[in-house]
């Protein structure tokens, strides 16, 4: 049925009147910040300006006159932007950059009904969504735009260089390297992606951190899990009776590792030669429910608690990540050469001690390679997890007794549910 499905949907989006709808539906879309900011462009303005280019765009499509109509369009929109901007220069400085994003989120709709018409649907409408996040989250972008310090603004630049420049210029395809099969490009993007995920989820703490124990200890636990049960536990030592609080953000920081560790197994197995790793959907979504489960009954998620997280805007930071992948990539492939998948296992297990992030994307190049077959990368994966959870568990303890019997006991019966639904399903 999902084939069936897939090819209906495809076939109802090559139909020129489904992209003209669409293209009307994803400018609204985007028109419903500025109409709910009370702008002089919304909902109608942003959906007709979409819908226009969509119908000069399916003219391009047919004849040269289209072509035109269309360059005549997009020069219309940037001469609408520009006296919308004159317009605001004229008034206070607040009302001038309203009107300059008004302005350019006129393009951008005009560039999104040119899309979807064209057939990029998928484009657009990811055009559509940023967009209108980037419009949503003005004021969370400016504030923490502003709180940023001249070396984590240095940084961040200097890591986008890094990140962007590199890439290209590693070889494409798989390459051989002291005995290990890996992708070059896919390891970098690897690494830049779990730091981009440390600098997403910092921004959001500082940003969001106030919010309750809940998103402090899910966003905090994706930007450093080790630092959220650090922080928990000199909470506890300060306040024993907040146990309950410092139990709950540590169970959200293995959630928030769990749902990372599945992002990447899946990200970067999705159109790869063989299959993806569907088999840590289960085990993995089981330990996520389960640990939000856990601290949605055991704690008031109102509760604030600050997390001390360390900037993860620096250079060092995502180059010591990088070495320790490419550690755990070579003692990896030296332990699966000598010692067969028990020797993968094993260094698995000991890699996520450290990192479950450096043992999962090692483990996904590694099959991505076809140096193991699906089973092992998903026991791998599987192991590394685990192993990030008891390291947590054991930091816990070092605690007050009453908080670090409750973090071992808790983790040790979602990791056996998780183990028991892995291994029902491989007898299954």
């Amino acid at each position: 049925m999902v084939p069936l499905q897939a090819d209906a949907l495809a076939g109802s989006l090559s139909q020129p009147v489904v992209r003209l709808v669409l293209a009307a539906v994803l400018g609204l879309f985007l028109g419903l910040e500025r109409e709910w900011s009370q702008k002089t462009a919304g909902i109608r303005t942003f959906s007709l300006t979409s819908l226009v280019a969509a119908v000069f765009t399916l003219f391009a499509l047919q004849t040269r006159f289209g072509e035109a109509l269309l360059a005549v369009g997009g020069v219309l929109v940037i001469v609408q932007g520009v006296l919308l901007a004159v317009r605001g220069l004229r008034r206070d400085r607040e009302d001038e950059s309203l009107s300059l994003t008004t302005s350019v989120s006129l393009m951008a709709a005009y560039g999104v009904g040119a899309l979807v018409a064209a057939g990029y649907v998928l484009e657009g409408v990811t055009v559509a969504f940023v967009s209108s996040a980037l419009l949503v989250l003005k004021r969370e972008l400016h504030s923490f735009a502003g709180d940023l310090s001249r070396e984590e603004l240095r940084s961040m630049i200097e890591f986008a260089i890094l990140a962007f420049v590199v890439y290209p210029l590693l070889p494409a395809g798989s390459q051989t390297v002291l005995g290990i099969t890996f992708e070059p490009r896919v390891a970098w993007l690897m690494v830049v992606t779990v730091a981009g995920i440390g600098i997403v989820n910092y921004a959001l703490v500082r940003t969001y951190g106030g919010r309750g124990i809940a998103v402090t200890g899910f966003l905090g636990g994706l930007a450093s899990s080790t630092a959220v049960v650090g922080t928990m536990l000199d909470y506890v030592r300060d306040q024993s009776t907040g146990a309950s609080y410092a139990v709950a953000a540590v169970l959200l920081a293995n959630a928030a590792m769990a749902v990372r560790n599945l992002a990447i197994a899946v990200a970067f197995t999705v159109g790869h030669d063989g299959p993806m790793l569907t088999g840590v959907f289960v085990p993995l979504g089981l330990l996520v429910l389960g640990s939000f489960a856990v601290a949605g009954l055991t704690a008031d998620w109102t509760e604030h608690v600050d997390v001390d997280l360390e900037s993860p805007f620096s250079l060092k930071n995502a180059l010591a990540f990088g070495s320790v992948f490419l550690f755990i990539l070579a003692g990896s492939s030296v332990a699966q050469a000598q010692l067969g998948t028990a020797g993968l296992y094993i260094t698995a297990f000991v890699s996520g001690l450290v990192s479950s992030a450096g043992a999962t994307t090692s483990a996904v190049l590694l099959y991505r390679a076809g140096s193991i077959g699906e089973e092992a990368a998903v026991v791998a994966i599987l192991l590394a997890t685990a192993a990030s959870v008891a390291v947590k568990a054991g930091l816990a303890l070092a605690g007050p007794p009453g908080f670090g019997r409750r973090v071992a006991g808790w983790s040790a019966t979602l990791l056996v549910v998780a183990g028991g639904a892995t291994v029902v399903l491989a007898i299954v």
